[in-house]
């Protein structure tokens, strides 16, 4: 089919990636994968490039010219290639090479190519520490760390290249994302692998403080939805919050994943001063401009987790 219209997707073979990528076959889309594959896996793209849809462009976002090229022909962009979180801390000057000058690249690309919609994966940790649950798309923003720094760059990046050029696009500021496939290196992810290595032991898990520390766990399922959503949404040049609405905190967390193991402990409470953050996202504007809301419990995700061995 000639008429088929191609997706450049990069950081395409990593944990969201892979799921966003059978999403956009599902709608009919010709997929390109741009990814470095440090971390990405190549098994699954092998397998989804077997479908004759899909093909991988193995280069880096860093290089403009690698990218400019590589984005020729297609109609839609997603831009998921990022160093960490934690990886951005621990080296700076590589998370600023990635995450602002790979922004920069893609952007610029986009907007010589033309194309109709480009989605960017921004992030919650562009608010710091909110002031105020839930959090609005129109709260003001304190990123704390190099990453977070780049995904608010990066969408005032796509307002220059909106003005500039007439680039459409979407920013998702992602909550706190988990699901089969993911890396444990995220934090939030690093407790729940903590609590749950401690649980098959038959050990309680171990909580700071009171636990009251929270997040808004999405399912990377919902993500995926959501990515696919922004591509073709009427109403577009906005950042967007992905998230359920629902703070869950650390305590609770535990007592999800002691159900989920079949387990009988009681967590047990470290008494010490913690900073205590909380997360909701406000989820009004991602009904109003993509018709998205979450379709994935926090309970019902995680003990599907927990149960199928992540």
């Amino acid at each position: 089919m000639a008429d088929k219209k191609t997706v450049f997707i990069t950081g395409g073979a990593g944990f969201i990636g892979l799921h966003v990528v059978p999403m956009l076959l599902e709608q009919d889309y010709k997929v390109r994968i741009f990814d470095n594959m440090f971390r990405g896996d190549r098994d699954k793209v092998a397998a989804l490039a077997a479908t004759g849809d899909v093909e991988l462009i193995d280069q880096d976002v860093r290089y403009g010219g690698a990218v400019h090229q590589a984005m020729k022909g297609a109609s839609h962009v997603i831009h998921l290639a990022a160093v960490s979180i934690n990886k951005s801390q621990s080296d700076p000057y590589e998370s600023m090479d990635i995450n602002m000058i790979g922004n920069h690249n893609v952007f610029a690309a986009a907007a010589d190519h033309g194309v109709e919609r480009l989605v960017f994966a921004s992030s919650a940790s562009v608010y710091g520490d909110p002031e105020k649950l839930p959090m609005h798309e129109d709260d003001t923003l304190s990123p704390l760390t190099p990453y977070c720094i780049s995904k608010r760059a990066g969408e005032d990046l796509l307002g220059y290249y909106q003005r500039r050029a007439n680039l459409s696009w979407i920013a998702l500021r992602f909550f706190n994302v988990y699901g089969p496939g993911q890396k444990t290196t995220a934090y939030y992810t690093s407790v729940i692998n903590h609590f749950v290595n401690r649980l098959r032991n038959g050990e309680a898990p171990v909580i700071d403080g009171k636990g009251e520390q929270s997040m808004d766990f999405i399912h990377v399922h919902d993500i995926a939805r959501s990515v696919v959503l922004a591509l073709t949404s009427e109403k577009a040049n906005v950042p967007v919050n992905v998230g359920t609405g629902i703070d869950t905190s650390i305590a609770d967390l535990a007592r999800i994943l002691i159900d989920a193991v079949g387990s009988d402990v009681e967590p047990i409470f470290n008494p010490r001063d913690v900073l205590v953050s909380r997360r909701a996202a406000d989820i009004q504007r991602a009904k109003d401009v993509l018709g998205f809301e979450s379709t994935i419990a926090v309970r019902d995700g995680m003990t599907d987790l927990i149960r199928n061995g992540g």
